[in-house]
C-alpha cells in the first residue's frame, strides 16, 4: 500500500513545491522591482505587476505560472496516475502558488497556476474556463470580475467534461479558494469600486 502511494505523493509534493516559486516576487526582484506584495493590490500575480512593471514582465509572470500548473499535472499523466491523482497534483500545484512555502505561506491568488493546471488536467475544460474569463473581460473590462466568473462556472462544466467524481471535487475545491481569494475584489466589485483594465 505505501509504495503504490509513494509516487503519487513524491508528486504531490514536487508540484506544491513548483507551484511555491513565485515568479511575480523573483523576477520583480531580479529587476530591480519592489516585492509586488507592497505593491497595487498586494497580489503577486501578473495583473498586479502589470500595473508597475510593464506588459513584458507581466506576460513573463504569467506565462510561468501557467506552465506552473501544466508541467506537474503532465508528469502525473505520463505516469499513468489515476484521474483524481492527476487533479490532486494540479490541486498541490495550486496551493504552492496561494502559500509558497519559500515566501513565507503569502502567495498570489491563483488563478493562473490553476488553469495550467486545468489545461493539462483537460484542454476541453480549460479552454470553457478562458472562453469564459475573455468573454466577461471583453464586456466587463475587469479582470477579476472575470476571475470569479470563470471560477465559478468551471465545476459545472466538469460535470460534463470530466467523468471522474473525485476530480470534480477537486476541480470544485480549486473554484472556492479561486473565489475566497478574491474576498477583496468581490467586496470593490459590490461597492462599484474595483479598477478596470
Amino acid at each position: 500500500m505505501l509504495e503504490t502511494l509513494a509516487l503519487p505523493i513524491t508528486l504531490l509534493v514536487a508540484a506544491y513545491l513548483i507551484g511555491s516559486l513565485n515568479s511575480a516576487i523573483v523576477l520583480c526582484k531580479l529587476g530591480g522591482l519592489p516585492d509586488p506584495r507592497t505593491q497595487g493590490s498586494g497580489n503577486p500575480g501578473a495583473t498586479n505587476v502589470l500595473r508597475f512593471g510593464g506588459k513584458k514582465l507581466a506576460a513573463t509572470v504569467l506565462i510561468i505560472d501557467v506552465f506552473k500548473g501544466v508541467i506537474p499535472v503532465l508528469v502525473a499523466h505520463l505516469l499513468g496516475l489515476t484521474m483524481v491523482w492527476v487533479a490532486a497534483t494540479a490541486f498541490a500545484a495550486f496551493l504552492g502558488h496561494l502559500f509558497p512555502v519559500f515566501f513565507q505561506f503569502k502567495g498570489g491568488k491563483g488563478v493562473a497556476t490553476a488553469l495550467g493546471g486545468f489545461l493539462a488536467l483537460s484542454p476541453l475544460l480549460a479552454s470553457a474556463g478562458l472562453a469564459t474569463w475573455l468573454l466577461v473581460f471583453a464586456i466587463s473590462r475587469i479582470s477579476s470580475l472575470s476571475a470569479l466568473t470563470a471560477a465559478a462556472l468551471t465545476p459545472l462544466y466538469s460535470l460534463w467534461l470530466i467523468e471522474s467524481v473525485g476530480a470534480r471535487w477537486l476541480i470544485l475545491l480549486i473554484a472556492l479558494m479561486l473565489i475566497a481569494r478574491h474576498h477583496s475584489n468581490i467586496r470593490r466589485l459590490l461597492s462599484r469600486e474595483e479598477e478596470k483594465s
